[in-house]
C-alpha cells in the first residue's frame, strides 16, 4: 500500500512540475563559441523565446571536439526540459563516424524538439579562374585535370569538394585548412581557385570583385545573393550535403515539455523580423515537428557516414 502511494505521489509531483514548466531559467547549450554564426542564432532565437516564456535562456558555449563537448553536456543532464542542446551536422552527423570514442548516441540520447534551419554554404571561385558561372568552372576544371585547387575548412566542405568532383566528374586536388577563414585568406591571395564557404566569411569579397559566387547550396536562392544560383539549377541536382542545425533536449523528455518547446520556437521562426535577422545571417529557418527533425537526423547520419566512408576518412 505505501508504495502504491508513494508512486501516486511521485505522478503527481512531475505532473504538476511539467504543467508548471517553465518555473525557472533554461539552459541552452551551444557547440561554438562565442560570436560564431551558431552562437548569434542561438542567442537571437533564445532571446526571443525567453521573452514569450517569461524565463531566461541562459547560453552556455561548448565548443570543441566537432560539438561533441557540447552534445555529451546534455546527454548527461536531467530530462526536465531545463537543459537544451543547439544540435548542428557536426556533433550529430559527423562525428558518430570520426571519433571511436564518441560519448553518446546521436539518435538515442536525444529528444529531438524542432529543426532550426540550414546554413548557407556559396561555392567560391577567385577573381583570377576564368569561370564566370558554375558550369564554366566544371568545363575549366575538366581542362585542367589535377590542376584546380578545392580547398576545405571543415569537414562539410571537404565533403562538398568530393560531391563536386565525383558528381561533376573532376579531378580536383583539394587543400584541407583548420577554417574556412584561414583558407579564405589564401584564395583572396590567390593561391587557391575554389571553395565552399559561409557568407559570413566569403560574401565581402564578392562585393570588392576580389571573389566570385557561382552557385549556394541551398535548395533556395540566398537572399544575400538572389542573382547567384542554387547549385541544383546550376547543373548538380546530386549534392545532398545539408549544414543542418537543430533543438534537442536529453531523451526522455516529457512529450507536454517538448510540445511546449515546440510550440514556443517555431512561433518565433514565423516572426518577420526573425526571419529577416536570420536572412542577413545566410541562415534558412526551416522550423518542424519533433518526428520531422527526428527523420532528418537518421537520414543526415546515413548520408555523412556514406559520404565520409567513400572519401576514405576513418574514425580516430
Amino acid at each position: 500500500m505505501k508504495r502504491i502511494v508513494f508512486l501516486l505521489v511521485s505522478v503527481l509531483l512531475a505532473t504538476c512540475a511539467t504543467a508548471q514548466y517553465p518555473n525557472k531559467p533554461i539552459r541552452l547549450v551551444l557547440p561554438l563559441a562565442v560570436g560564431s554564426a551558431t552562437d548569434l542564432i542561438g542567442r537571437i532565437l533564445g532571446q526571443s523565446v525567453s521573452a514569450a516564456i517569461g524565463q531566461p535562456i541562459v547560453i552556455d558555449n561548448k565548443a570543441g571536439a566537432l560539438g561533441a563537448i557540447s552534445a555529451a553536456d546534455v546527454a548527461r543532464a536531467p530530462a526536465d526540459g531545463y537543459t537544451l542542446l543547439i544540435g548542428t551536422s557536426s556533433a550529430l552527423s559527423t562525428a558518430p563516424w570520426m571519433r571511436k570514442d564518441l560519448p553518446y548516441d546521436p539518435v538515442a540520447d536525444f529528444t529531438p524538439i524542432t529543426d532550426i534551419g540550414r546554413y548557407t554554404l556559396f561555392f567560391y571561385v577567385n577573381a583570377d579562374v576564368p569561370a564566370k558561372t558554375f558550369q564554366e568552372f566544371i568545363a575549366y576544371a575538366k581542362a585542367n585535370p589535377g590542376k584546380v585547387t578545392c580547398a576545405s575548412g571543415s569537414v562539410t566542405t571537404q565533403l562538398s569538394c568530393t560531391q563536386l568532383a565525383t558528381f561533376a566528374g573532376l579531378d580536383l586536388l583539394h587543400v584541407p585548412y583548420k577554417s574556412g577563414p584561414q583558407s579564405m585568406l589564401d584564395m583572396v591571395a590567390g593561391r587557391i581557385d575554389a571553395q565552399f564557404e559561409t557568407p559570413t566569411t566569403g560574401l565581402v569579397h564578392v562585393k570588392s570583385g576580389k571573389l566570385r559566387a557561382l552557385a549556394t547550396t541551398l535548395r533556395t536562392r540566398s537572399p544575400l545573393l538572389p542573382d547567384v544560383p542554387t547549385i541544383y539549377e546550376a547543373g548538380l541536382p546530386q549534392y545532398e550535403i545539408a549544414s543542418w542545425m537543430g533543438l534537442f533536449g536529453p531523451a526522455r523528455m516529457p512529450r507536454e515539455i517538448v510540445d511546449r518547446l515546440n510550440k514556443e520556437f517555431v512561433a518565433v521562426m514565423q516572426r518577420p523580423e526573425v526571419i529577416a535577422e536570420m536572412d542577413r545571417q545566410g541562415f534558412a529557418l526551416t522550423p518542424s515537428s519533433p518526428e520531422q527533425l527526428g527523420v532528418l537526423v537518421k537520414e543526415q547520419i546515413e548520408i555523412y557516414g556514406r559520404l565520409l566512408r567513400a572519401a576514405g576518412v576513418k574514425p580516430e
